[in-house]
Formats: C-alpha cells, structure tokens, sequence
C-alpha cells in the first residue's frame, strides 16, 4: 500500500517519488507534478512558437498538452539523475513544436502560396559560426570537473533556480549555488577563450 502523500512546496527532490507514486495511480502525486512543472515549462517555451505555426493551439496550450501526454505515458519514463523529468518533457515540447511548425509551412496562408518563399533556415555562415561555438563549448565542458557540470546543466540548460539546485546537490544555501555557479561559468567562459 502506498503511504500518504504530503505535497510539501520545499520538499524539491520528490520528483522521482512522485514520478513512481503518479505511476501508481496517485491522482494527488500527479496532480503535484503539474504544478509543479507546468508553470516552468511555459515560461521555458515561451516564445518558441512563431506566430505563423500557431492556428487555435498557442504555446501554453502546446506544453500543457504535451506534459498531460507524457504524464499519460508515465509508465514508459525512466528518469535517471535530477532534472530527468524535466528534461525528457523539454524534449517532448521542442520535438512537438518542430512538428507544429512544418504543418504551418506546408499549408498556405490567407493570401495564397506565394511566387518565392523565403528561407528561414540558417545560412552556411550562421550554421558554421553556431557550430563553431557549440563544439568551443563542448570541448570546455570537457575541463570541468563533474560536479560543475552538473551545476550548469541544472542552471543553464534546465532553468532551475538556485534554491532548488541547492536541495538538489545538498549545498547549504541558494547563495553557495549562485557562487559556485558563477566560479563554473568564469572556468567555462575561460575555457572556451582558450579553445579559439
């Protein structure tokens, strides 16, 4: 028998337990895992949806559905290390998004299809540049030790803030993360200078 649930609005490392407690069938545990993550995966999307993809379906309604979906799936999700939920559900949005818009491109607007149509993909310079950067920061991830990694993915790429990386890793304050995090993003930045 499950044991009761106490949401606890602190209590930042549940979302494994709620995860597994959801999957059981817990309708409080799920509803918890909504609050929890809807407003932050909205305001992560926003602006994501161009305004030429979006017919009766914007982007809060686009996360909205695409958290109740995975939530519905439940059982086919493993989250390994913290944020793995979240990232898996970013996933899921930006995947749906891609999907959002190639239908807006293939169908044609109120004035018809037009003669030329311009090309929003990026030139052969912006893909160079862009790939030029992300490899200079891959390469200076390579130089940082795991545990600052983990802090920037948890920070940069996941948007946790830094109260709850701080009772995800253990450190005693959101100021302890804040300064750690500054530390591991000047070694980065250094990193990346060094690989140009």
């Amino acid at each position: 028998m499950t044991p009761p649930f106490d949401p606890k609005p602190s209590d930042l490392l549940l979302t494994r337990e709620l995860l597994e407690r959801a999957k059981q069938g817990d309708e409080r545990a799920l509803s918890a895992l909504l609050e929890r993550y809807l407003p932050r995966l909205e305001r992560w999307a926003s602006g994501r949806l161009p305004s030429y993809a979006r017919s009766l379906l914007d982007t809060a309604d686009l996360v909205q559905e695409t958290l109740l979906h995975a939530v519905q799936g439940l059982d086919r999700i493993e989250v390994r290390g913290p944020g793995g939920f979240q990232a898996y559900v970013r996933q899921a949005i930006l995947n749906r998004i891609t999907d959002q818009v190639r239908w807006a491109r293939r169908r044609p607007g109120p004035e018809g299809v037009p003669e030329s149509l311009p090309d929003r993909m990026p030139s052969p310079l912006e893909n160079a540049i862009g790939t030029d950067v992300l490899e200079r920061y891959e390469r200076a991830l390579e130089h940082l030790s795991e545990e600052e990694r983990q802090l920037l993915h948890l920070r940069i790429e996941l948007d946790f803030d830094y109260e709850e990386i701080a009772a995800m890793t253990g450190r005693p304050s959101r100021d302890a993360v804040r300064m750690a995090i500054q530390r591991a993003l000047k070694k980065l930045a250094e990193e990346m200078g060094h690989g140009r």
